[in-house]
């Protein structure tokens, strides 16, 4: 079973455990209890696991909005503070790092302290608890020809994972993973594929570059997608045009036709005050758009030209560049499930291989000129060396240095020179995403081997999250005291190792482990990861590698992090050329802070970006969505502090999807100011904000707050 629940050996409650999504959390009781199995079909909403027992409480330590429904389901009340005469309720606590409903026959009341979430019955009571793992997996594999317009076949099958045509499916939990595509020599799909007919036709060339960047629209739409000379989407009696700018229009069509339904889902099952509602500068009936037909409502939306909402939009969090090549094709349901801003760039800008033979940040001399030239390393200081290998072996009780100074990379480079390293075109969202050949600069690596492990489902023998720590050269032991900041949470259990100069065979054996996350602190240049005896090279040695993610903070590590990912790991934190010691510490830090808090690698990274320049030299391989655990709040949560008065503030806070809380999911600030709830991605302003208030906020949960364009840490963050 994906999900254990255990009663607390310490105190009164429960431990659940779900083995999918690598979460755990607790739930307080009065009193100590002993589950029992009960009927999952208890609950007016699915659920993985169900048990029964016997308390006058329930406490989770989070603040959390609670959802009471009546005994036929109807939605009754949801907040964090209110009280229900005697009765039959089926009641939903969000966020929680599962799905968490509660029945029972009693009145009750809700509160929330700084920290925890109560509901208090009228007197203890049988109380059924059920929890539903957020893992989607799809429902099947359409196997296709991959000439574009077969593939028009299976892309208009995405939608069937589709749980409701309303406005509702906004919501991540009510899209489900969209089918798998599998390239085959005949067209064949599984009987439990069946689409909905929506009434939406997206027609485009058929062409590989011309189908592609509408993926995300297909699925979403649940759309018939045909070949035809000009791209359109339509309906009866409708027709949006795609022209001109057609990947550009295809990206607003997604934005704006997102939103709206986010607004429009106000006027069913959850009617809660959203910011976006309330600020929406349009003169549309919401109440009548919800009850239309997708495809009538649909057209209304995209008939409101894009100029009038643009100013009203999120910053969108992903794009994904997929090259228009057939071998592709088994990318584009895991593409269309994020949402993501589609492009199918025909052309790439060549970016080649600087001095030393590494790419990062800095553009080499004379590089104004086509093909671009790639960035160099960060000119190192006098008392400064990389975390390349030395040019003289590098073993236990050998009388050798470090080498320092860009020319230490010279016929050393784990990419090697003649790579084929492209430079993406920018995009305006905060990810990016590049599928194809080529090693993209500043963009995540995306990989069809890490997102199929993303769906893998298999039972984890611990419940504990494993984080190692491999410091390899005593010069670099500052960065091995990362093992500090790992683990600095309430309710996640952590364990937590620490190992210095490892052979060649207990490399080995770490990559092979089952560990949740990998920081590697060394040196890596061509002959592989340095070692204490010799070099071991992943890309050449027949690894069973068992590391979930990483970090492999070295030099030029972008093709041993590859090798790990082909070889069994879903995705990590790689570098593209020689990387300074101390910049390279600093990130190691500012990414353990980032991923014990619950962040993503693409996120966490896009963090680190933002305070060191060098972070440039760094990229995400592989699934850029993968996390360790979950945070406290359920999705990444970034504050900028942007004036600092005597004794109020002015703040901000960006609300990335993130694991379990994907686009469209709810969130909001626990401010006395802060009335609304906000959908995510989400940007939330807030001026005069009490000083005391805010650092009772922040004091939550570690988060990143900027203040100054400095980075600081919720935990240890002074307004003074």
């Amino acid at each position: 079973m994906s999900i254990d629940i255990d009663p607390l050996s310490a105190n009164a409650g429960l431990t659940v455990t779900d083995h999918i999504e690598n979460t755990q959390f607790e739930v307080y009781t009065d009193r100590a209890v002993e589950p029992v199995a009960t009927p999952e079909e208890a609950h007016y909403f699915p659920v993985d696991a169900s048990v029964t027992v016997e308390t006058a409480s329930v406490e989770i330590p989070r603040v959390a909005v609670v959802e009471a429904r009546a005994g036929d389901g109807t939605l009754l009340t949801r907040g964090d503070a209110y009280e229900m005469p005697p009765g039959t309720y089926h009641v939903g606590i969000d966020p929680a790092p599962t799905k968490l409903y509660l029945t029972f026959d009693s009145g009750f009341s809700v509160s929330t302290t700084e920290r925890t979430t109560r509901i208090d019955l009228d007197a203890p009571s049988e109380l059924t608890l059920g929890f539903r793992s957020l893992h989607q997996v799809p429902a099947g594999t359409i196997e296709t020809p991959t000439d574009p317009e077969s593939l028009m076949d299976a892309v208009s099958l995405l939608g069937s994972a589709l749980q409701t045509t309303s406005p509702e499916r906004s919501f991540p939990t009510l899209r489900g993973h969209p089918p798998l595509i599998e390239a085959a020599d005949e067209f064949r799909v599984p009987d439990r594929i069946e689409p909905p007919d929506s009434g939406v036709r997206i027609v485009v060339p058929p062409t590989y570059e011309s189908l592609y960047p509408i993926v995300s629209l297909a699925y979403y739409f649940a759309a018939d997608v045909v070949p035809g000379d000009v791209p359109r989407i339509e309906g009866d009696g409708w027709s949006h045009s795609l022209e001109p700018d057609f990947e550009r229009r295809a990206a607003e069509a997604l934005r704006q036709s997102f939103h709206f339904d986010c607004l429009a889902r106000t006027e069913g099952f959850y009617p809660v005050a959203l910011h976006e509602r309330e600020t929406t500068d349009l003169d549309l009936d919401w109440g009548r758009l919800y009850d239309l037909p997708l495809a009538e409502r649909l057209g209304e939306y995209l008939d409101v030209p894009f100029q009038r909402v643009e100013p009203e939009l999120p910053q969108w969090t992903l794009t994904t560049d997929v090259r228009p090549d057939p071998e592709n094709v088994e990318m584009l349901p895991f593409v269309a499930g994020e949402l993501s801003v589609v492009r199918s760039p025909e052309t790439v800008t060549p970016v080649t291989a600087g001095e030393g033979g590494g790419v990062g940040l800095f553009r080499a001399p004379g590089a104004d000129s086509a093909p671009r030239s790639a960035p160099r390393s960060a000119t190192l200081g006098p008392d400064e060396f990389v975390r390349g290998g030395a040019g003289t072996e590098h073993v236990r009780g050998a009388d050798v240095g470090v080498s320092r100074g860009a020319d230490a990379s010279t016929d050393r480079s784990a990419v090697p020179a003649d790579a084929d390293f492209v430079q993406p075109e920018s995009v305006d969202t905060v990810e990016h995403a590049w599928v194809g050949e080529g090693v993209p600069l500043d963009a995540n690596k995306a990989t069809l081997d890490a997102y199929h492990r993303r769906l893998e489902a298999g039972q984890v023998e611990q419940s504990r999250i494993s984080v190692l720590v491999v410091c390899n050269d005593e010069q670099m032991r500052e960065e091995g005291e990362v093992a500090d900041l790992y683990g600095l949470r309430d309710m996640v259990q952590f364990d937590i190792e620490v190992r210095h100069d490892l052979t060649r065979a207990e490399m080995r054996d770490v990559l092979e482990s089952d560990v949740d996350f990998l920081h590697y602190v060394g040196h890596v240049d061509h002959r592989g990861m340095q070692c204490t005896d010799e070099y071991l090279d992943l890309t050449d040695e027949d690894l069973d590698v068992g590391i979930s993610a990483f970090l492999l903070n070295a030099c030029q590590s972008y093709r041993q992090g590859e090798a790990l990912v082909h070889r069994g790991s879903r995705g990590g934190i790689v570098t593209l050329s020689d990387v300074a010691n101390s910049p390279a510490t600093q990130l190691g830090r500012i990414v353990a802070r980032l991923m014990n808090s619950g962040f993503n690698l693409r996120t966490a990274l896009n963090v680190a970006k933002r305070e060191l320049i060098t972070g440039h030299q760094y990229i995400v391989v592989g699934d850029g969505g993968t996390t360790i655990c979950q945070s406290r709040s359920g999705m990444a949560v970034i504050f900028d502090i942007d004036h600092v008065g005597d004794k109020t503030v002015d703040v901000s806070a960006k609300f990335h999807p993130n694991g379990n809380h994907g686009v469209g999911s709810l969130a909001t600030l626990n401010l006395d100011i802060v009335s609304s709830d906000y959908y995510v991605p989400s940007y939330v302003s807030c001026t005069s904000v009490d000083k005391k208030d805010l650092l009772a906020l922040l004091n939550l949960e570690m988060v990143p707050v900027f203040c100054n364009d400095e980075l600081f840490w919720s935990g240890n963050f002074s307004l003074d």
